[in-house]
């Protein structure tokens, strides 16, 4: 007999009370995401990891029986993350599972290719490989896009179809990752269609990233096989791609908040809310202490009027079913992972306790396990493969000796992580572009750093309200190149060695001293310390940018969108500057 079938026998026995339950709890109110409804005065009889009875479990208690009292509680599934990149909260999946198991979050479906895009199949091996002695479900989607923009930047490694299928191969790998590069996709690409074939044979699902995409070329883009996206930021988007078969993650995460503007159309339209699942996609440590993980989704999610059992269904069942792993979680139900959540109520959505596997984890906000502490290879630590930088190496030659020329500045828009191209007039000295703090012009460069090409690209953004000084970081979406933005030639050159020698991180420096500094050794993206110390030094080095001028919220996070060229419209790679519409190069100088 297998370990499974006894463990189900043992199932039946305690349902049936010719075994004692390990743990039941008691009483409470069941949020069963099933039916669309709450029930009241509900026991959960578990034994080890799964659920046995869901009712009444008086039968099920024995001498040697844990009970939880829940009288008054609301008893609601362990909370699921549809999209996310562990990498980006600057977290390993151990610290990460730390920080957002006492909000309730059991499960999370990363897409691990910002690691994948500096450590390739390594890369993700090293997080699977994590995740597996965590009381904590992480599932992974295979990066589809390593490159994401090949040809326009380069990374640290590159996957293909092979890569990917033998990576669908692997436990707990349930899809293929975002298919950022959607113009690919539209023009016939053998290696991305190849990556997708490869997905749907083994009846994985095929996530996606669409921004912007509409009509025919939607349509051919789903066709291909695509089935969800947590990309979109209008209405039209959010209901053309629901009534067009897609799955609709609805993002809320520390840069891009997209839950308000794209869940008004789908209440007002009445529309069926069972393939709208909720995404963090990127997490802020600071965010996750301070406002929570998918707990702080679903309080969203009520407060812009979502029913609140659909708000449930959205960070459980619906993100379950989408993964075909609704057999093991999602729901309260026999026979299913016993992670279940004690929640004070349903308007503040507060999580008292949390039980994963069968386990009390958490209880108000406070681990109550250990945590196993992973160690890391070198080749996760040695990435930062790049020369000592000059000054001179950031000035932007002029065609002109004086005057002024027209240059393509990379323009931010508030809230969102895509960005505008604007026609700028800057001053020219002595045959140097200089910035203009004036109009907000400030310098920006990419430096590779995962091969020691030598390629350095210049360019010069608007949008973060600096005055002086410089900051730098290797995290840099999503090849992860080392960027750099400042005013002052001296103080970028000073942060980007600062990084360089920290191993990976990110830097603030003024006027020659370093002002503050995170280190991120693990692939020059991650923090083997927990949130708490990250957090806190995080927030040295927001306070040390805001000493420069630097008014945004979250500058560093704002600063590793700029190279990412899959996101329209101009962005900057080591490699220069990308028309993302286009796909292709564009000039600094505008004649």
């Amino acid at each position: 007999m297998s370990w499974g079938d006894r463990l189900r026998k043992e199932l039946v026995n305690v349902a049936l009370g010719k075994t004692p339950a390990d743990l039941v709890i008691k009483g409470g109110q069941l949020a069963n995401v099933d039916t669309g409804e709450f029930l009241d005065n509900i026991d959960v009889a578990i034994k080890g990891k799964r659920i046995a009875l869901v009712g009444d479990a008086r039968h099920c208690v024995a001498e040697g029986t844990k009970v939880i009292e829940a009288k008054g509680k609301l008893l609601v599934p362990g909370l699921l993350d549809a999209h996310v990149h562990i990498e980006s909260s600057m977290l390993t999946p151990t610290q990460f599972a730390r920080a957002v198991l006492p909000h309730g979050t059991t499960g999370v479906f990363i897409d691990p290719h910002e690691v994948a895009n500096v450590l390739g199949m390594r890369g993700i091996k090293l997080m699977l490989d994590e995740s597996e002695a965590l009381p904590f479900k992480v599932f992974v989607t295979v990066p589809s896009c390593v490159p994401s923009a090949p040809g326009l930047e380069t990374a640290g490694a590159e996957l293909g179809p092979n890569d990917i299928a033998k990576a669908l191969k692997w436990v707990h790998v349930v899809g293929l990752a975002e298919v950022m590069n959607f113009p690919g996709v539209l023009a016939g690409d053998k290696k991305l269609h190849g990556e997708i074939e490869a997905a749907l044979r083994r009846r994985a699902v095929v996530e996606g990233h669409a921004p912007g995409l509409r009509g025919k070329r939607l349509a051919a883009y789903i066709a291909a096989g695509v089935r969800s996206d947590h990309e979109s930021s209008t209405r039209e988007e959010a209901v053309e791609k629901l009534r067009l078969g897609m799955k609709l993650e609805l993002r809320e995460g520390s840069t891009a908040k997209n839950l308000a503007t794209l869940i008004k159309p789908i209440l007002e339209l009445k529309l069926d809310t069972r393939h709208c699942l909720l995404a963090t996609d990127d997490r802020h440590p600071r965010d996750l202490l301070e406002e929570g993980h998918m707990d702080h989704l679903v309080r969203r999610a009520i407060e812009e009027g979502v029913d609140p059992i659909r708000a449930i269904q959205m960070a459980t069942m619906n993100t379950a079913e989408h993964f075909r792993v609704d057999g093991d979680l999602g729901s309260i139900s026999p026979g299913k992972f016993a992670d279940v959540l004690i929640v004070g109520g349903l308007k503040r959505f507060d999580v008292e306790k949390v039980v994963a596997d069968g386990e009390l984890v958490a209880a108000n906000g406070k681990l109550l396990i250990g945590f196993p502490k992973p160690s890391y290879p070198n080749f996760a630590k040695a990435t930062m493969k790049l020369k000592p930088v000059r000054p001179q190496d950031f000035e932007v030659k002029a065609p002109v000796r004086s005057g002024t020329v027209k240059v393509r500045a990379i323009r931010l828009i508030e809230g969102q992580p895509i960005t505008e191209q604007k026609i700028v007039s800057l001053r020219v000295k002595g045959g140097l572009v200089q910035p203009d703090p004036t109009k907000d012009i400030t310098r920006v460069a990419v430096i590779e750093r995962h091969h020691r090409t030598g390629n350095l690209s210049r360019g010069f953004v608007q949008g973060f309200g600096m005055r002086e000084g410089a900051i730098a970081s290797s995290v840099g979406h999503d090849a992860h190149n080392l960027i750099v933005m400042g005013l002052d030639v001296r103080d970028m050159a000073a942060a980007a060695n600062a990084v360089a020698r920290a191993g990976g991180g990110q830097v603030v420096a003024k006027r020659g001293k370093i002002l503050a500094k995170l280190e991120l050794p693990i692939a020059g993206l991650m923090s083997d310390k927990p949130a708490e110390i990250v957090s806190a030094k995080l927030k040295k080095l927001e306070r040390a940018a805001r000493s420069l001028g630097i008014s945004l919220e979250s500058p560093f996070m704002v600063l590793s969108f700029l190279p990412l060229a899959v996101m329209p419209k101009l962005r900057i790679t080591d490699k220069g500057l990308v028309d993302v519409e286009k796909f292709e190069f564009v000039e600094l100088f505008v004649s």
